[in-house]
């Protein structure tokens, strides 16, 4: 079990001062999650799995996934659970405690509903862009189910197992930004998961930010160049 002082409101993101381009877009029920999904403009570009937090839904980092990946296509899922009504990716045993056998099998659930869309909507494996909740079970992933994804950002992140398993990483991305007066992610927790990380032979590169737990528009900026590198 993992502490995540998250309180009982929703996370949102930041907005943006660019105006993004609006593509045509569906929303389904189908693949064992609602998602919407956006086919990219720009077939050379990575996919994009924006994993919203905790009281956000598939509408909830569109905009964001436009702004940081221009020309990708965006799959974007709602978290199953439900907390006082606002969607999760996985259970809160209290206070502050993470499920981590709800944790365990959400994150192996979202990883076969990515193999799903993938066979579906023809994507390449994708770069997940998660916030809090969203980045907590994009790590999960990236820990149980290491080939799901090509990379990923992972904003507001805590350490998401107590014990996580032994997996290769090596030569995967990963962007951990953290916010340097969050009162929810310590960051001794936020370093951690960088070590972890680095240990299973990801390439990390971790940030810290100016900000509290919310997104602010330096983590736009430096999300979109960070892609925009890849």
């Amino acid at each position: 079990m993992r502490r995540d002082r998250a309180p009982d409101t929703p996370e949102h993101p930041p907005t943006t001062n660019a105006v993004p381009r609006v593509r045509a877009s569906m929303s389904s029920t189908t693949l064992n999650f609602h998602h919407r999904f956006e086919p990219g403009l720009n077939p050379g570009r990575p996919p994009i799995l924006l994993l919203h937090g905790t009281g956000g839904d598939e509408d909830d980092l569109l905009a964001f996934g436009r702004v940081i990946a221009p020309g990708s296509a965006l799959l974007s899922p709602r978290g199953k659970v439900l907390e006082h009504g606002m969607p999760r990716f996985f259970r809160r045993l209290g206070e502050g405690v993470f499920d981590e056998d709800d944790l365990r099998r959400r994150a192996n659930e979202l990883a076969d509903f990515v193999a799903d869309a993938r066979r579906a909507y023809r994507l390449s494996p994708p770069i997940a862009v998660g916030f809090s909740n969203g980045a907590n079970i994009a790590a999960a992933v990236l820990l149980l189910r290491p080939e799901t994804l090509a990379a990923a950002v992972l904003l507001r992140a805590m350490t998401p197992l107590s014990e996580p398993p032994i997996a290769d990483l090596t030569g995967k991305p990963v962007l951990i930004i953290s916010g340097k007066m969050d009162p929810i992610v310590p960051a001794a927790n936020a370093a951690n998961l960088a070590a972890i990380l680095s240990n299973a032979g990801a390439a990390v590169e971790a940030l810290t930010v100016a900000a509290g737990h919310g997104l602010s528009q330096h983590d736009v900026t430096l999300t979109q160049d960070w892609i925009a590198r890849l």
